[in-house]
């Protein structure tokens, strides 16, 4: 009983779902496929540039929505891989039509575009067919409760698919062949509803081999990237030594030399400069701490990203709130990335933001570490070059991890952050 009704909820469902895909391939896809393609038409007249950009913006709005109407509705991922507009575009007539050749000369623009078309027609058409089934099986047995009286005493004989209804006896057969309508629909629905997405699917995603040209393209950036990041970190280590615990044992050994002249000589000296000696050697030893805890954090190492950002967030001047739910360790280099990633977003939020109270959420799902940095400040975060977050970006990069920010202006400011990982 209770698999039976979660199949009729699951196919009331997707009769819903099939309903609003329908209308919006018979709408909204034809509108846009319409007027996107006289937009284009119309650029040899001067006209186009100016509206082309706007309508190729929204006909990507409206594909991104339908990526995400996928992946909530039926779990069907639809990648999005969009050229970036050129640096520097401007404003007015001239930076109007650099987007313009920008947007024309993406592939992904003539993928959202085809895919307008593909959606109007068989989109729409598999779409429809899930409330279409659930209406038309409704409607058989409407006519076997009655409605047959009236629907013949209108027009005469009432075809129902291949059923002539004309009197009771045959509305009852149009309402057994309902009932067939209305168990295909309980069965088909969200399979339908997925075919649907698919058929997107294959007209939005990229084709393999622009898909793998650009996974290499992806890998030799972040490669870059980790050898840059690698070889300033061996530099800022390089430094610490030589200006920090370095310098300090080298003062401590000229020290130690001076009180082996003076120990006989003048033995009230010689103990000064031994205590200087301590003090010396005492902070030399905190230096060679602090530099190890920034190379690797023993408290990484030893208790897991959980309490490691715990620590973290005690050490800030902020009052914070941190939520780990972890059932395993990821690697270490994961972590190691993960736990920096968080400490610059903490560093940022501190020094930028004007927050005095920040969250973190860290927990594995689906594969993916997903940690969430919340402040309510004053927003207005970006991710770009020189800044802090550009820097996390790349650092994440080199696992396929991605980076996003919400900081609209009056805050609050959330940056996620996911890396694909196991945890063990």
């Amino acid at each position: 009983m209770d698999g039976a009704m979660a199949r009729l909820r699951a196919a009331l469902v997707a009769g819903a779902q099939g309903l609003a895909l329908s209308l919006m391939g018979y709408t909204a896809s034809i509108v846009l496929s319409v007027f996107a393609w006289l937009s284009i038409a119309f650029i040899p007249l001067g006209i186009g540039v100016l509206t082309t950009p706007y309508l190729l913006l929204r006909v990507r709005a409206y594909a991104n929505g339908r990526r995400s109407l996928a992946a909530g509705w039926s779990e069907v991922r639809i990648p999005a891989r969009y050229a970036p507009f050129p640096p520097g575009a401007g404003g007015g007539l001239i930076g109007q039509a650099r987007r313009c050749r920008a947007l024309l000369r993406d592939p992904a623009t003539w993928r959202d575009l085809r895919w307008l078309t593909v959606d109007t027609l068989a989109g729409a058409t598999v779409a429809v067919l899930v409330p279409g089934l659930l209406a038309e099986g409704v409607f058989g047995v409407l006519l076997a409760l009655g409605l047959w009286e009236p629907v013949t005493g209108a027009i005469g004989t009432y075809w129902y698919a291949f059923v002539p209804v004309a009197g009771q006896g045959t509305a009852l057969l149009a309402a057994a062949l309902g009932c067939v309508w209305i168990t295909v629909a309980l069965f088909t629905g969200p399979l339908l509803i997925r075919t649907h997405f698919r058929i997107a699917r294959s007209q939005l995603a990229p084709a393999a081999e622009r898909e793998l040209t650009r996974r290499v393209e992806q890998l030799t950036e972040t490669r870059r990237d980790a050898v840059d990041t690698s070889a300033a970190e061996l530099r800022r280590i390089e430094r610490d030594l030589h200006d920090g615990a370095q310098a300090r044992l080298v003062a401590m050994g000229m020290d130690l030399g001076t009180i082996e002249a003076l120990v006989e000589k003048d033995p009230a000296k010689a103990r000064e400069l031994l205590a200087q000696a301590r003090r010396s050697s005492a902070d030399a030893l905190t230096e060679l701490r602090d530099l190890v805890r920034g190379i690797h954090p023993p408290v990484l190492a030893e208790r897991g990203l959980g309490d490691a950002v715990r620590a973290l967030a005690l050490r800030l001047p902020l009052e914070g709130e941190v939520t780990v739910e972890l059932s395993g360790r990821a690697d270490a280099p994961v972590e190691s990335a993960a736990y920096f990633a968080v400490s610059e977003v903490l560093t940022n939020a501190v020094k930028h933001s004007g927050a005095d109270r920040l969250w973190v959420d860290v927990h594995h799902a689906d594969g993916m570490l997903r940690i969430a940095v919340t402040d309510n400040g004053g927003g207005g975060a970006v991710v770009g070059a020189g800044s802090g977050l550009a820097g996390v970006e790349r650092r994440l990069g080199t696992f396929d991890g991605v980076l996003a920010v919400s900081s609209p202006a009056g805050g609050p400011t959330m940056v996620t952050m996911e890396i694909p990982c196991e945890l063990s």
